[in-house]
């Protein structure tokens, strides 16, 4: 299933059940009429709504529906950089890598970082220029993993029990911030540097080892990559950051 956080006319957000096409929507107090919450809220409470979600008609228009932030963040999101071997390998020979080890291309640990919850902003929202603070803004198209259970101490082989769903969020960043500061907080953490979505695809439907991950910039393709390829795996990652 895919779930978004739309805008009513008078700003009012409501969660909202999207079609496997991505055009059609049912609010999601129409199928589930006893749930008013957001989507942490539904990600709290599934093993019990889940089952009731089972819609009977066309449902509404997507075109005709704003789309907000799916889900908003209570604390810093983590983070993990130099994610694909390619990746890597480009940004070593980019001159902004200050972080790395001599003569290191890939990282044999995983590079952890945060952005603040104020980085998040909607699909397709305009992301704030801050032309004052940096000259120098990239993109990167990232997969966003969804804990649904949370945990200390996660092994790999169990990680995966705790994934509730994944989206996609752009990891933008000053650059030039990333180099001078020697670290990535204040470079990646810029208001409106994480836009997120359109929407939470379920676990289950999301193949880890063969989905693509891609960038468009102006329609030119830029990344075009497979989750298959990530250095650490989710659920390798799972364990590290729990």
């Amino acid at each position: 299933m895919k779930f978004a956080t739309l805008k009513h006319t008078n700003d009012s957000r409501f969660i909202a059940l999207i079609d496997t096409a991505g055009e059609h929507y049912w609010p999601l107090a129409e199928l589930l009429p006893n749930f008013t919450g957001d989507m942490r809220q539904l990600i709290q409470n599934w093993g019990r709504l889940k089952h009731g979600i089972n819609p009977k008609t066309e449902g509404y228009s997507l075109q005709n529906a704003t789309l907000d932030i799916p889900i908003t963040a209570k604390r810093n999101i983590f983070c993990v950089g130099k994610n694909y071997h390619e990746h890597a390998a480009e940004f070593s020979k980019s001159g902004f890598d200050h972080s790395a080890k001599e003569g290191e291309v890939s990282p044999e640990f995983a590079v952890v970082f945060t952005k603040t919850p104020e980085t998040l902003i909607a699909n397709r929202a305009i992301i704030p220029r801050h032309a004052g603070v940096t000259c120098q803004m990239d993109y990167e198209a990232e997969l966003a993993v969804i804990i649904g259970k949370g945990g200390t101490g996660i092994s790999k082989d169990d990680a995966l029990e705790h994934v509730w769903g994944y989206t996609i969020i752009n990891d933008v960043t000053a650059r030039d911030l990333q180099k001078n500061h020697r670290q990535w907080f204040i470079g990646k953490s810029l208001d409106g540097f994480g836009p997120i979505g359109p929407w939470i695809s379920t676990a289950d439907e999301v193949d880890l080892s063969s989905s693509k991950i891609q960038c468009w910039v102006n329609g030119e393709l830029r990344q075009n990559s497979q989750l298959g390829n990530l250095v650490f795996d989710v659920p390798t990652l799972i364990e590290i950051l729990s």
